[in-house]
């Protein structure tokens, strides 16, 4: 089953089960898949949007509310916080499982390997090729360091 059938199947069931915040995480994770959707055919693919960029869709959703919760922490606002961490979790059940920390550098060095990468100045190849095979499944801002780090070795 693809991504938007789970994520039809779980608004119809929140329905069911009349969990009104999960409901309205789903809604919106389905309104973001159709508006890139949308903006996809206006750039003439009429498919819409491919699995891996739904996963995409995703993770931008978490890293979202990753920095939204963070900032209302600072604020003191720790009911909207809670909210955005809750939303999080509901996000997250339609990513993949993300990758140790061991099994991310493993994929860093085939990645290295695989594009041929010599210097820094391969990073956006290897950079591409983590994110075609590893979209949703590790943090791209953390792994670019760790990228750079094993280039400049």
């Amino acid at each position: 089953m693809d991504l938007r059938a789970k994520v039809n199947a779980a608004v119809k069931q929140a329905m069911r089960d009349k969990a009104a915040a999960r409901l309205s995480t789903l809604r919106l994770i389905n309104a973001a898949i159709k508006d890139r959707d949308i903006a996809a055919r206006g750039e003439g693919n009429e498919q819409g949007v491919d699995e891996s960029e739904v996963l995409g869709i995703l993770g931008k959703m978490v890293k979202q509310r990753r920095e939204s919760a963070k900032t209302y922490e600072e604020g003191g606002r720790l009911d909207l916080a809670e909210r955005e961490l809750s939303e999080i979790e509901i996000i997250e059940e339609f990513l993949p499982k993300a990758l140790s920390e061991g099994e991310v550098k493993a994929a860093v060095d085939s990645a290295v390997a695989e594009v041929g990468a010599e210097s820094i100045r391969d990073m956006g190849k290897v950079m591409g090729a983590l994110k075609a095979k590893y979209t949703g499944q590790m943090d791209f801002g953390a792994v670019g360091p760790m990228v750079k780090e094993r280039l400049s070795s």
